[in-house]
């Protein structure tokens, strides 16, 4: 993965987890379960989550044994997704013969743009840590930050052409050159 691409998956976790509540009390002691939380980039959503629970008012619990509650967290998606929009002839790979041997053709567009967006929806339950009771379940949450690049002409190009570190807001891709 790219930089560019490792940052956007980064962008959507941040986004999927801000204004994370539970519904228990502030102050309660929480672990993090994160046995089902298979993705690539875990480890960093990971950290958003507990982030945005330290942030709500919540003790974080590095054991099962001094938390109040258990919240299991299991990731939907951590990903990117592209689209491209052409007003033209789309770059294409043609097979010339049976050997699999293929000619690329360029792009010829009058107008073409393309967004990359990286995406992340994490959801959980949340139990009590001693006697194993519900204590609620949290819906999906759902992030996604995406840049956008226009091309005009085949050649004149505008646009976010990558993330920005630190930077939470893309802006207007209408404005950035």
């Amino acid at each position: 993965r790219t930089a560019t691409d490792m940052l956007l998956v980064n962008r959507a976790a941040d986004r999927a987890v801000e204004g994370l509540t539970l519904p228990i009390p502030q102050g309660a002691r929480i672990f993090v379960d994160e046995t089902y939380f298979q993705a690539e980039n875990a480890r960093y959503a990971l950290s958003s989550i507990r982030g945005a629970l330290s942030e709500a008012g919540y003790a974080i619990s590095r054991d099962r044994e001094g938390a109040d509650a258990i919240f299991e967290v299991r990731a939907g998606t951590l990903s990117i997704d592209q689209l491209r929009r052409v007003f033209g002839i789309p770059d294409m790979r043609v097979p010339i013969n049976e050997a699999l041997n293929v000619v690329s053709i360029p792009e010829v567009s009058l107008y073409s743009n393309r967004d990359r967006m990286g995406v992340a929806e994490f959801s959980g339950f949340l139990y009590d840590a001693r006697t194993g009771l519900p204590l609620g379940a949290v819906t999906p949450m759902i992030g996604e930050y995406k840049i956008r690049s226009h091309k005009a002409l085949m050649m004149i190009t505008w646009g976010q052409q990558r993330a920005q570190p630190g930077n939470r807001d893309p802006g207007s891709s209408w404005t950035e050159f």
